[in-house]
């Protein structure tokens, strides 16, 4: 497999090679665990990774595998990407917040499926470099700060969905009050050991479910 995505890498034609990598992605990564939204599975079809890389990392973009990027952070695997996004069930009126912005890849995705999506990242060099890069890709709906993804972002509130890429010990506080009634909040949590977790908010409160074990770089910040 890496011999073939190295041939494919110095290919003539790399908008070809990199379709058919990220086509061969969301079929035997995504749509093969069982995510079925059509219209997650389309985002993830439009959305060019290996631009979300550094570039000696780009032959490896649609690898079932997080990545490095800068400042000693990760861009997740393409799966639980997807599997995050899909249980958000985000709809074209949404206003969406996420937590880590990181590369700025899991932004563009979000930004195909809601109105608005609001992002922040603690690290203000990859909060320039992500607000650059998809500024200059034409992700028009989204807005990038710098700050402390812990304390979410009040001016903007309530979300109708919450997407959280960095793990905190517990769940922010401030996020559940920023969540929207019938919002829904998707998070990883714990430290060494930690599980993805889905929470929705009612009338009455929030109900949590835990999801999948996984494995994300840890929150910063006020917590």
């Amino acid at each position: 497999m890496v011999f073939l995505l190295l041939f494919l890498a110095v290919s003539t034609d790399y908008s070809l090679d990199y379709k058919i990598l990220r086509e061969q992605m969301v079929y035997e990564q995504i749509i093969a665990r069982g995510v079925t939204d059509s219209s997650v599975i389309q985002a993830m079809l439009n959305v060019k990774r290996h631009l979300f890389v550094p570039k000696k990392y780009q032959p490896f973009a649609y690898d079932d595998t997080p990545l490095p990027i800068p400042c000693n952070q990760t861009i997740s695997q393409p799966y639980i990407v997807a599997l995050m996004t899909e249980l958000l069930e985000v709809e074209k009126t949404h206003r969406v917040l996420e937590i880590g912005t990181g590369s700025g890849y899991q932004a563009a995705i979000l930004s195909l499926l809601a109105d608005s999506v609001f992002t922040i990242e603690i690290v203000c060099e990859l909060a320039t470099s992500a607000e650059k890069k998809l500024n200059s890709l034409g992700y028009d709906n989204l807005v990038v700060k710098c700050g402390d993804g812990f304390i979410g972002w009040e001016e903007y509130a309530p979300f109708d969905g919450i997407i959280v890429t960095c793990a905190p010990e517990e769940i922010p506080p401030p996020l559940i009050e920023q969540l929207a009634i019938g919002g829904r909040l998707v998070i990883p949590v714990g430290e060494y050991y930690q599980n993805l977790m889905f929470v929705t908010k009612d009338s009455t409160g929030i109900t949590k479910r835990n999801i999948i074990p996984v494995r994300f770089v840890p929150m910063t910040g006020e917590h």
